[in-house]
């Protein structure tokens, strides 16, 4: 039977690690899950030590998102099986519980196929501003197959490979390969990924959102990664 080996990109992420590890663990005693990976990006507090006592492999030497995934699925794919999937996953984020259930069914009915799944968009917070933001990435979802990294992302690792990876960018290299595998071949899931709303709450719904619409605009209009992953950290 085919596994899922998650992958973690983690940086400073001590205090989030711990319930996204408790979320995976019915993935764990249902053997869906095999080894996992958390691709640290030079973590100065307990994410190494806290991963370690779960029982992952450490990936690391890379810095920002993007070659953390790189790292993280390289080291995934020599601990995995040919028929294997991935599961990419931020470390600030918990998957719903059931969870495991349904990705069991769709991992049996889409064995040897070319399809990418990702997880219903939740954040961890009750407010209108929230709730209203969760509509928000539905309606994208829907209307355009744009689902970010922080809704996980599942597919097989031989497709994966087809696709050619996810590339070493510090911004936008989820919807770099989400444009890659395209509408038809990118399915929703039932489950939630619950991630964190801290940034939204930080620097406000509205004024978060609308800087990250911009910084999506000057992507698709051709603007250096780099550059908008600065931009994207003031």
């Amino acid at each position: 039977m085919a596994r899922l080996v998650p992958v973690i990109p983690a940086l400073d992420a001590a205090a989030r690690l711990p319930a996204t590890i408790a979320a995976l663990d019915e993935g764990v005693r249902s053997r869906l899950i095999g080894p996992w990976v958390l691709a640290d990006g030079g973590s100065r507090d307990a994410t190494r030590e806290i991963a370690q006592r779960a029982g992952f492999t450490i990936a690391s030497g890379a810095t920002g998102r993007g070659a953390q995934l790189v790292a993280g699925a390289e080291a995934a794919a020599r601990l995995a099986d040919p028929e294997d999937w991935l599961l990419f996953l931020h470390a600030d984020t918990r998957l719903s519980p059931g969870w495991s259930s349904e990705l069991a069914r769709v991992m049996e009915m889409n064995a040897g196929r070319d399809y990418a799944f990702h997880f219903r968009f939740a954040l961890d917070d009750p407010s209108g501003a929230a709730k209203r933001l969760e509509r928000f990435v539905d309606w994208r979802c829907r209307a355009f197959a744009l689902p970010y990294g922080d809704q996980g992302l599942v597919l097989p690792l031989a497709f994966y490979r087809r696709l050619g990876g996810f590339k070493p960018w510090p911004l936008f290299e989820d919807v770099d390969l989400v444009r890659r595998i395209g509408r038809r071949r990118l399915k929703p899931l039932r489950s939630k990924a619950i991630t964190s709303a801290e940034r939204f709450r930080r620097e406000g719904y509205l004024k978060r959102s609308a800087k990250n619409l911009v910084l999506l605009s000057r992507y698709y209009l051709g603007a250096d990664p780099a550059r908008l992953a600065r931009a994207y950290s003031k």
